[in-house]
């Protein structure tokens, strides 16, 4: 009998069966933020579409759901997904996805119902990012995400994404966390990097065209995904980030729900 957690696992990546969409790009953001001055040597793992009976039994109320399969996914498969890599100048360790629970594994599912393709859906009570697909289905990444006071929720627009990026903390974090202040904008932030908070990629959110100082973005806590403990902002594994950075659209709708 398949563990819950080998349950939760949908469909895994078949890189033999699809084609991988071209990337879209997008201009810098200015002095704020820096650009690994690198192309990426990554592509996406492909997966596989969902067969008939690959199906999602959504909560009471809700149009998401922990889902089922047939199998769990190979060694072979996550080691490609989370194994070491070489991205913008950086080595990006391997993930010990062993200590991670396999529902945040990166896996296609069905979607869940009432969103356009191409929209991001983060669902925060279940710690997943959704990215909406044609035909019905949604790549599904895990997330960790603010602790309690410091979540964002609502709906806003990816404005800006950026490769590597520099990290800035507000204002407002650095009066609450001093030790912060050699990474203030006063100071040039902190440089891209392994251990930058920010990770390979961020993606920037706006509301009404309004900068609102949550990101998605990479991590190297990657012991941190399914957990409430970063400061407002969603993170993934760098890994993950990555992957969702090739895929979201420009000016990509998000919508983060509680």
């Amino acid at each position: 009998m398949l563990s819950s957690d080998q349950q939760d696992t949908i469909v895994f990546m078949n890189r033999s069966e699809l084609s991988r969409r071209g990337l879209l790009s997008l201009s810098g953001l200015g002095a704020a933020i820096l650009l690994s001055g690198c192309m990426s040597p990554y592509r996406p793992p492909l997966y596989a579409q969902p067969t008939l009976g690959d199906t999602m039994t959504p909560p009471s109320g809700r149009g998401f759901g922990a889902g089922a399969g047939p199998m769990a996914p190979s060694a072979a498969e996550l080691d490609a997904m989370y194994g070491e890599m070489a991205d913008g100048g950086f080595v990006i360790p391997a993930i010990p996805y062993r200590q991670v629970p396999p529902r945040y594994y990166r896996q296609r599912v069905v979607a869940p119902a009432g969103y356009p393709v191409g929209t991001i859906v983060v669902d925060t009570p279940n710690r997943f990012l959704y990215l909406i697909e044609p035909g019905g289905t949604a790549m599904r990444y895990g997330v960790g995400i603010g602790r309690e006071g410091f979540a964002w929720q609502g709906e806003g627009v990816i404005q800006w994404r950026q490769k590597w990026p520099k990290w800035t903390p507000p204002d407002e974090m650095v009066a609450r966390q001093p030790q912060l202040a050699k990474y203030s904008a006063a100071n040039g932030g902190m440089g891209p990097g392994l251990m930058n908070p920010l990770g390979a990629r961020a993606l920037y959110i706006f509301q009404n065209g309004k900068d609102t100082l949550y990101r998605l973005h990479g991590s190297p806590e990657w012991n941190s995904i399914g957990k409430a403990m970063s400061s407002g902002c969603v993170r993934l594994m760098n890994q993950d980030i990555i992957d969702l950075y090739d895929r979201v659209p420009e000016k990509a709708r998000i919508v983060v729900l509680q």
